[in-house]
């Protein structure tokens, strides 16, 4: 599915330094996807409506429902996106295309209506005491969002980049020129002028999936047959998108690093602006990521397990297999280093950052730590997609859990030690499973003639 990779790919093949910041640039966009795009949009919102007949408060109770609402659906949609990403490819390799858009309308089906009932869940213990018309919108930003996260799966296989680009700015200028317009109705106005941006990117998406892979039925439910469902995979993108928040969650309910916003809604004013902040800092490294994961090595992937299964010679499957090594090693390596080249910058820069956007320079040494944080986890990222190309499940389930587990044990850990410390936690368990990571996909390669083989025997 790495169809978007090979068309920038082609972009870079023309050597000219305008091409490689067109191509990189693109890759950064859509590789970042909704999830950053969305936190600099509502950002934008939120600082815009300061100018305008918002009060204040309006404005903290806005940005707080919204990261509420991008990181519950986040874990819900988790469920699902690994588990349908694989089942689409393996229809794409069976040249069965007609049933991918059916599938993708069940799945959307059966999206909604978990959406529904978590969220309505969701909102009777948290919300209770807010207005109806408010609720509303809050449950239907949670809809929309759990299957906009969902179509995204799609946006690797696409080749008209730049139509998804042109869609992601026409859904995020819609938001903030939307939410600013309806500013005038408080709380409710800003949701709805969210909640409309988004609504327009997941609708221009489905309508490209629509044209790129034309269905031959209204809707199917395949991907639930039992055979086709691999729970490794859900409990991957569960467990991982549940890791990331562990952290945020547990200083959002913490009595010392929190406090009521609306409801049952809980902010923690210390620790959430600099850590979605650093966020956006990992634009450079996905672009990385999109060329040199998702383009080179998925064609070095190829030319391996092809040759393995037309029963190539054994010195080309050694020699596919170094070169698939090799790129692997490189892809991550490369990723650290202009990732690492970021954060290096961003340290520079950062106070200036900092005191331009009206932070406190004492969100310093947060921010900092949460630079590092977050770079890691790309980097954790990046050794996930090569494991899962080795259709390693079980490694990866156990990646992530020791990301969950070790997310929610050291960032306790670092409460009881005081400021000084916090994000500390957060940066600990990324780093301990990057780590991990490298050493299991390490083993993993030194195995996988032995284990491909061991395979196609069986």
């Amino acid at each position: 599915m790495a169809g978007i990779g090979f068309e920038i790919r082609r972009i870079l093949r023309r050597e000219s330094f305008l091409n490689l910041i067109e191509a990189y640039g693109l890759a950064g966009i859509i590789s970042s996807g909704p999830w950053v795009l969305s936190v600099l949009g509502v950002m934008m919102i939120g600082i815009f409506s300061l100018t305008l007949a918002v009060s204040d408060v309006e404005v903290v109770q806005f940005l707080v429902s919204v990261t509420y609402l991008m990181a519950f659906s986040l874990i819900l949609s988790g469920i699902f996106q690994h588990v349908f990403t694989r089942w689409v490819a393996d229809k794409l390799y069976a040249r069965e295309n007609g049933l991918i858009l059916p599938n993708l309308m069940g799945l959307i089906w059966v999206a909604t209506v978990l959406a529904l009932l978590v969220g309505g869940v969701g909102i009777a213990f948290l919300l209770w005491d807010t207005s109806v018309l408010y609720r509303l919108l809050m449950l239907a930003n949670f809809v929309v969002l759990c299957n906009l996260w969902l179509v995204t799966i799609f946006l690797s296989s696409m080749k008209s980049y730049r139509r998804i680009v042109i869609l992601f700015a026409l859904g995020y200028t819609t938001a903030v020129i939307a939410s600013l317009r309806l500013a005038d109705w408080g709380l409710e106005g800003l949701l709805t002028g969210i909640l409309l941006g988004h609504s327009l990117l997941f609708f221009s998406f489905f309508y490209t999936i629509i044209r790129q892979y034309p269905g031959n039925s209204f809707i199917r439910f395949d991907f639930m047959q039992r055979k086709q469902i691999f729970p490794a995979l859900i409990f991957t993108g569960l467990l991982f998108n549940a890791a990331v928040w562990a952290d945020k969650l547990i200083f959002w309910f913490h009595p010392d690093t929190s406090q009521g916003v609306i409801d049952g809604l809980r902010a923690s004013v210390i620790y959430d602006l600099p850590i979605f902040l650093a966020y956006l800092s990992i634009i450079p490294g996905m672009a990385v990521f999109l060329v040199r994961m998702e383009a080179d090595f998925a064609e070095a992937y190829d030319r391996f397990y092809t040759a393995v299964r037309e029963g190539d010679t054994l010195e080309r499957i050694n020699r596919f297999r170094d070169e698939m090594v090799v790129i692997a090693r490189n892809g991550i390596y490369e990723i650290f280093k202009v990732q690492g080249l970021t954060i290096i910058l961003l340290f520079v820069w950062a106070e200036d950052i900092l005191r331009a956007i009206g932070i406190s320079p004492l969100y310093l040494p947060l921010f900092q730590i949460d630079l590092v944080a977050v770079g890691t986890q790309l980097l954790l990222l990046a050794i996930q997609n090569v494991l899962f190309y080795l259709d390693a499940r079980r490694i990866n389930v156990t990646l992530c859990l020791l990301f969950f587990i070790s997310n929610i044990v050291f960032t306790l850990i670092t409460l009881q030690l005081g400021a000084s410390f916090y994000g500390y936690g957060f940066a600990g368990a990324t780093l301990v499973s990057a780590l991990t990571g490298l050493f299991l996909l390490s083993r993993k390669f030194e195995r996988l003639e032995y284990e491909t083989f061991m395979l196609q025997g069986r």
